[in-house]
């Protein structure tokens, strides 16, 4: 690819793809873009949520040709029967209203796609695991401490009972972030000395707020709202910041900074620019910066390691590439990683399944990234330094409320 090519990349923000519609999805990942993917065994799943990335998932699963969707659920009924309607599922199986995941789980299905705002993910999460189903899961892990701790918990509990336990993040799937990653951690740059993080990409829509929240479940609004979304940064800046983890193979100890809200009109509580220092056990430090504002900037998740003998760059929609002093790694050109990326996974996800794989691997990296995400916003929006000892300690619980919404 080009470098003008890579720059049009960049004007293909995450969420204008899905603006784009989901038809492009499948024009550029097609059933048979994967290899594998046409196994012996149709897995019945239900589909929790079908919101825009919930709809881009179940049209990507319905292509696969591995599953057969047997139940779908969203709270707004006549999203749930518009699912229903594109993929084939008996109108006794469409569920909505907040107890629908019930109906979903309950129904004869082997695994659920969970694609809804995050807050719902430790509930639904608890009852999947408790149901003997596998489970597919979106990022972030939740909202809040205690939101994470009982995913994590719930996620043990699947690996013992030889469930499938995965955690949608794309980058993790791309072979030039995992070679890349891989000679870091092998020594080629060297010492590790200090990590930059950026995201950048606009705001979701943030109207005003009706007499319940049920206006604010639809079309990433609740992206707004730390209590439903956890904030822009927990979101949508965890990609960077989980970029930085796995680079720095390790948990920060600390994080501090400054975070506040710029966008015009708000009505959710979530900050949407964030400059954040974490400090790491090792004396690594991570600086992360991210802005969420409609103000044409381009789509940017990045990350740069800085090593005493090299450096090594990635981007969601750039490329991956190391310059050290012996040797180096010419990397290449991330392309699609957002469809790319999902299509990988739901393969991966088949592949566990059909042939008992249990070892769950993404889980314990995806809940490090949230916690991660959520020190950050925490010290962000206090601005003082915390270290996540304290933020464990404090558990604070995020509590949307719910009053006057369907069950």
């Amino acid at each position: 690819m080009t470098g003008t090519n890579n720059r049009q990349m960049q004007q293909i923000t995450r969420r204008g793809f899905l603006s784009a519609g989901t038809a492009l999805s499948f024009t550029i990942v097609g059933a048979k873009a994967v290899a594998g993917t046409q196994a012996n065994s149709r897995v019945k799943v239900g589909l929790i949520g079908q919101g825009d990335r919930g709809r881009m998932i179940a049209g990507m699963v319905q292509r696969h040709g591995g599953y057969e969707p047997v139940a779908v659920a969203d709270y707004f009924e006549q999203v749930a029967n518009a699912a229903g309607d594109r993929l084939g599922v008996s109108k006794t199986n469409r569920f909505s209203g907040l107890s629908g995941y019930k109906g979903v789980i309950a129904a004869d299905v082997e695994a659920v796609f969970l694609e809804t705002p995050p807050y719902c993910f430790p509930e639904h999460v608890e009852a999947a695991v408790q149901a003997g189903r596998h489970v597919y899961i979106a990022k972030p892990l939740g909202c809040d401490v205690p939101g994470c701790l009982r995913i994590r918990n719930a996620a043990k509990k699947a690996t013992a009972s030889k469930r499938v336990f995965l955690c949608d993040f794309q980058t993790r799937t791309d072979p030039f972030f995992i070679e890349g990653v891989k000679r870091v951690h092998e020594g080629e740059i060297g010492a590790i000395g200090m990590i930059s993080s950026e995201y950048n990409d606009e705001s979701f829509r943030d109207p005003p707020k009706t007499a319940t929240i049920e206006s604010r479940l639809q079309e990433l609004i609740w992206v707004n709202d730390d209590d439903l979304g956890g904030s822009y940064l927990v979101n949508a800046g965890i990609h960077a910041v989980d970029v930085a983890i796995w680079i720095a193979g390790q948990m920060p100890t600390s994080a501090m900074g400054a975070s506040r809200v710029v966008r015009t009109d708000p009505h959710g509580d979530s900050h949407d620019v964030f400059s954040l220092t974490y400090e790491f056990p090792n004396g690594m430090i991570l600086n992360h910066r991210g802005e969420h504002l409609k103000n044409r900037s381009d789509f940017r998740s990045e990350c740069f390691g800085q090593g005493s003998d090299g450096w090594i760059e990635t981007g969601y929609s750039t490329r991956v590439r190391i310059l050290a002093q012996n040797g180096g790694w010419r990397g290449g050109d991330v392309v699609n990683l957002y469809p790319m990326g999902a299509q990988r996974n739901i393969d991966a996800f088949h592949k566990s399944v059909t042939g008992g794989i249990y070892d769950n691997p993404t889980v314990e990296p995806s809940i490090n990234a949230t916690l991660a995400t959520i020190l950050g916003r925490e010290a962000a929006r206090r601005r003082m330094k915390l270290t996540l000892d304290e933020v464990l300690r404090e558990n604070r619980r995020l509590e949307p409320d719910l009053t006057g919404l369907k069950t």
